[in-house]
């Protein structure tokens, strides 16, 4: 099979009408009258939202946007222009309140400060991944990044039950959201539209009856570097374009690069698409002027990735 560096390039006017057939399509089969987009200020989203309104036009499009507490200031004002530009209704629901219904803030904030002794008022946190998988091999050991209040970061190696009692407060939040878009699907007839890409969806980057849990996934089958072709082709406004991405879930800033995928994204989507595709180590080697090692050790990690979160992608298990 080929593979060259313009292997990801997508005719956008022919996939744009390719994705708008799917989504009427489904609109059909599923009796609903239009589409809610959960609006992030993320690039998946926005690109979401511009394709369904050329579907079915901007009056049968919703977008809700929902930030709480400790979401970055500007996901909400980048979600709220961009629906704007795009003319269709729109709310900002603070759905902070749901969440702390469900796990308090102070919950979480006690179990940190369990972890970091100087983990207090005034401080933010995060979860990251060594982000150098091409230069250097390492194990997937989360750290979790505690900014003081004067500025000073302490870091702390997670195990395993430590980074999931923190990362299931973070999917409270993705999962309120949901619940906040399936209350608005329903009562107004309407599709749930998720937003997961490709690349998240075949590396296990997205939350279960979160992010996971929609009607329809119309980008699942495009990669990340897919969506900014889509997205400079809908004119997406220039602050989310250009806006880094990230999981905006934690108090401190972290991209997806330093949350998950540990590659950048220049980077990353071609590595994967040879994995998915078998192509020869060599002729990735030459394309993209990486050593054999590093392309292997990419490869490792995308099959472990995907290994583990084999489940995401499934049915709950049932007997027969």
């Amino acid at each position: 099979m080929d593979f060259h560096k313009d292997i990801l390039k997508i005719d956008c006017k022919v996939e744009l009408e390719r994705v708008c057939s799917f989504i009427r399509e489904q609109l059909r089969a599923m009796k609903r009258h239009g589409v809610v987009v959960g609006l992030s200020g993320g690039i998946d989203s926005a690109v979401m939202a511009a394709i369904s309104v050329q579907a079915v036009g901007k009056d049968k499009v919703v977008g809700l946007v929902l930030p709480e507490k400790e979401s970055n200031p500007v996901s909400s004002q980048y979600a709220v222009k961009h629906a704007e530009a795009l003319g269709i209704e729109h709310r900002v629901v603070d759905i902070t309140p749901t969440v702390d219904s469900v796990v308090s803030y102070s919950w979480r904030d006690e179990y940190i400060k369990k972890l970091v002794p100087d983990y207090g008022p005034g401080c933010k946190y995060n979860i990251t991944l060594p982000t150098d998988l091409l230069d250097r091999a390492a194990f997937n050991f989360y750290n979790l990044q505690v900014e003081l209040a004067d500025g000073t970061v302490v870091k702390k190696r997670l195990n395993i039950q430590e980074f999931r009692t923190i990362t299931s407060c973070a999917n409270v939040k993705i999962r309120s959201r949901m619940i906040n878009l399936y209350a608005e699907a329903e009562r107004r007839s309407l599709i749930v539209a998720g937003t997961t890409n490709r690349t998240e969806f075949i590396l296990g980057d997205f939350c279960k009856y979160g992010d996971g849990g929609t009607d329809i996934e119309a980008l699942a089958h495009l990669y990340k570097n897919q969506i900014y072709q889509l997205a400079e082709y809908l004119d997406v406004i220039p602050e989310i374009y250009d806006r880094e991405p990230s999981p905006d879930t934690f108090s401190l800033p972290v991209n997806d690069q330093e949350f998950f995928f540990r590659i950048s994204f220049d980077s990353l989507d071609f590595l994967l698409y040879a994995w998915e595709h078998n192509i020869p180590d060599e002729k990735v080697c030459e394309v993209m002027n990486l050593t054999v090692e590093q392309v292997k050790r990419a490869k490792r990690d995308f099959e472990a990735k995907n290994h583990a979160t084999r489940y995401l992608r499934q049915l709950p298990p049932t007997l027969e």
